[in-house]
């Protein structure tokens, strides 16, 4: 993740000082460090939507991708939508107000389900029969978390292993091999559908892609930010009249209900499907990190080893008791640590304002459908932004990176090919052991994994690292 330059710094607010005569109190003024200031409703609020906006299209994307790879039904797909928004809910009040010393980082710091995730899941669904798909995803799931908790208090020892070299391609990656999932959207989602690939579907794809790029072009301000959800909002509405629009899930869907436990089945644990999410996990704990760093030089915060250790216990916590309700793997959303650099609004509360509208938003299904109407080649044109736009965060990494130096060249190169091959000739593994597909049929741990071993290989094993992690501060 590129961090954000650091910004003018903020005036700590203070209480007016106390007079006597005509002399100063000192000792009565008591400074409130930007990250802990609670602002009035007026600034809070709004302050609050822009992350809501920001996060809200990530947040329930995964849901809408593993729920249509799986095969569920418009109320179980809800039901999905409406954990992951409940999940991110519980996750980012956790990080935000948190435990002092124990749970949460207690920054502006915003988690929720992540896209690296996805594609390691769909790869698990494919090779399980239908009803076993998402207890397997979960059992999973599960095990990443306990994973998480028990190497996140040495992680900072770690994070040499994954420098901007390493994350840089895998974040890439996670763009690139995502791209046909858009792209299926946008001619209409089903392929057994008679119209797949219509000329309709095609249109109202390119009808929302132009809107997205409209408003980005001449939109300012709160309106350009929003630009996606925009986008989806003006699609949706004109598909209704050509009936390309299904209401079912949102007239079936309860007001209120909380997601009843395992409602998709008992966890099942296959140790393939558990390798690797494990290695997708140690790329979120990197990500998340490197978000807590960002966020610490943003907010002018310190951010040390037990800070980034109560981050990563919050990310372990959430991702090992999200399947029992429906989440997947959790991280930070690095779109939302855009929003504190950009707005300069370092409040911790109002981040947790946030995550509490989403716990409600989570708690009330109807809502949950609301999203489930827009149509799949809306979704397709949105998506073509959402995904492209991770894969340039990925380019922006690997461009810090040192690619003047032939090694790297070479890394980057290797990893990015190891990555595209399940994308490319996606019977290449057929042959492999089980095991081995699900870990190398999903272009992400592929990728990883061999940008892990050749950085290991080229800057580890002989000579000392030349890519440094991140220094943590010590407390």
């Amino acid at each position: 993740m590129a961090q954000p330059a650091k910004g003018p710094a903020h005036a700590p607010c203070s209480t007016p000082p106390v007079h006597s005569g005509n002399a100063v109190t000192s000792d009565a003024v008591t400074s409130v460090h930007p990250v802990d200031e609670r602002l009035h409703p007026t600034r809070l609020v709004p302050a609050a939507l822009q992350h809501i906006a920001a996060m809200y299209a990530g947040v329930v994307t995964p849901a809408l991708i593993i729920g249509q790879a799986c095969g569920l039904d418009l109320a179980a797909r809800t039901r999905l939508i409406a954990a992951s928004l409940l999940i991110a809910g519980v996750a980012t009040l956790l990080q935000t107000i948190g435990v002092k010393g124990l749970v949460g980082n207690r920054l502006p710091f915003v988690n929720a389900a992540s896209s690296a995730g996805i594609a390691p899941i769909l790869a698990i669904a494919e090779t399980n029969a239908k009803g076993h798909q998402l207890p397997a995803v979960y059992g999973a799931v599960m095990v990443a978390g306990v994973f998480c908790l028990a190497v996140g208090p040495f992680f900072g020892r770690l994070l040499r292993f994954f420098p901007p070299l390493v994350t840089g391609v895998v974040i890439t990656l996670i763009g690139v091999t995502l791209m046909p999932v858009p792209v299926s959207w946008a001619q209409g989602g089903d392929k057994n559908a008679a119209d797949f690939g219509s000329m309709k579907h095609l249109a109202l794809a390119g009808f929302t892609l132009a809107v997205i790029l409209l408003i980005q072009r001449f939109g300012r301000g709160f309106v350009k930010q929003v630009a996606l959800l925009f986008g989806l909002l003006i699609g949706t509405l004109a598909a209704i009249p050509f009936g390309m629009a299904d209401f079912s899930a949102l007239r079936s869907a309860p007001v209120a209900a909380l997601p009843a436990p395992f409602a998709f089945g008992p966890p099942e644990f296959q140790p393939a499907a558990i390798l690797s999410l494990c290695i997708v996990m140690l790329v979120l704990m990197t990500e998340s990190s490197a978000g807590m760093l960002a966020l610490g030089e943003i907010c002018e915060r310190r951010t040390d080893a037990r800070t980034i250790t109560r981050g990563l216990r919050t990310d372990g916590i959430a991702t090992l008791l999200g399947p029992v309700f429906g989440g997947f793997p959790t991280s930070a959303f690095a779109q939302n640590v855009g929003v504190v650099s950009l707005t300069r609004v370092r409040s911790r509360y109002v981040v947790a304002v946030a995550g509490g509208a989403l716990l409600v938003l989570g708690a009330f299904p109807v809502l949950g459908a609301v999203v489930s109407l827009v149509p799949m080649p809306v979704l397709g044109g949105a998506g073509i932004v959402l995904f492209g736009s991770i894969a340039v965060s990925g380019i922006r990494t690997l461009s810090e990176a040192g690619l003047d130096d032939s090694s790297n060249i070479i890394l980057v190169a290797v990893a990015l090919g190891a990555g595209v091959i399940p994308l490319a000739a996606p019977t290449f593994y057929a042959g492999f052991p089980a095991w081995a597909q699900t870990v190398l049929g999903s272009g992400i741990s592929a990728g990883a994994l061999v940008a892990v071993l050749l950085n290991l290989f080229f800057h580890h094993l002989g000579t000392r690292s030349r890519q440094p992690a991140p220094a943590l501060k010590s407390s």
